[in-house]
């Protein structure tokens, strides 16, 4: 694991790589007044997630989908969406300066509506370390700002700028270590609080209604995109988790190296395919030097 002092000297230390998109970083101010005493443990519970698995349907854990470790670093992050709706992703505490520092996707802090317009911030950010079965283990924290890049702001079909960091409002007890610029092809966990899943086999569990944590694992694949819409840099495992897990930390080599923000299907030789058909993967971008490093090096100097 990489000391701050490390990683400090890695930021400084490519020429560049900090400082090219540093124009490109937007600091959001939440308003914190009355978030803790917002979400109650009765509004939590309401919140909706998806169906449960037919009668008699046995358990199914494998690769592309299983119960995770209770976890001291990532947790359940709610807020309230653009629309005024209860909603909720995964974050994770990342080794920082200020040790208050969590890493999620861009459109669980900011979101456009349908048809890409009237783009607005969410509010409420409420982070849950450890969430399992409506506890706080681990304590709870507001969300004082929010991370993200201009590019996102502007148009959120850039899928390499669906990333953000979050500052919050204390210090967190633990945290994970953090790498820029790993190959994306390296053997990866993903985790996350899925509030729903499409196999019966892991339906209405505890694991994919956002009450426990869930995760997958294998060696990512790169998401090529639609034909029409190509992507870079998005990679994911074979995995099952529904909404919920976006945001939800890929880890390899002991390190957080991208968040997971949407799921994508590829054929048995890596192309794209409609949804619904071939293997279900679910990714996101891949930290890097140019769109990731600015964001952090702001949140964690905050």
């Amino acid at each position: 694991m990489r000391t701050l002092s490390v990683v400090a000297l890695l930021l400084l230390g490519v020429p560049g790589a900090a400082a090219a998109s540093s124009s490109d970083v937007v600091v959001h101010d939440l308003d914190t007044g009355g978030v803790a005493a917002y979400w109650t443990p009765e509004r939590i519970a309401a919140m909706p997630a998806g169906p449960g698995a037919p009668p008699g349907t046995p358990p199914v854990d494998g690769p592309d989908g299983a119960p995770g470790a209770l976890s001291r670093t990532i947790g359940r992050l709610f807020f309230v969406d653009r629309d005024g709706e209860d909603s909720s992703c995964t974050a994770t505490v990342v080794m920082s300066a200020n040790r208050r520092t969590a890493v999620t996707g861009g459109h669980c802090v900011h979101t456009a509506n349908l048809i890409g317009q009237d783009p607005r911030w969410h509010s409420k950010l409420f982070f849950v370390p450890g969430f399992r079965d409506g506890a706080r283990p681990f304590g709870q924290f507001v969300v004082r700002k929010a991370v993200v890049s201009r590019t996102w702001i502007v148009d959120d079909q850039q899928s390499e700028h669906d990333q953000a960091f979050l500052v919050l409002d204390r210090p967190s007890g633990a945290s994970e270590n953090i790498a820029f610029g790993r190959p994306g092809d390296r053997r990866a966990h993903e985790y996350g609080y899925p509030r729903a899943a499409h196999q019966p086999g892991h339906q209405g569990r505890p694991e994919f209604t956002g009450q426990r944590l869930a995760q997958c694992w294998g060696t990512p694949a790169r998401n090529p995109g639609h034909p029409e819409f190509p992507e870079d840099n998005m990679w994911g495992v074979p995995c099952d988790m529904g909404g919920g897990s976006s945001g939800g930390p890929r880890m390899s080599g002991n390190a957080v190296v991208g968040v997971n923000v949407q799921s994508f299907n590829l054929d048995a030789d890596g192309q794209w395919c409609p949804s619904g058909q071939c293997v279900r993967y679910l990714g996101g971008p891949q930290f890097s030097w140019k769109v990731t490093a600015p964001l952090y090096q702001r949140a964690s100097a905050s």
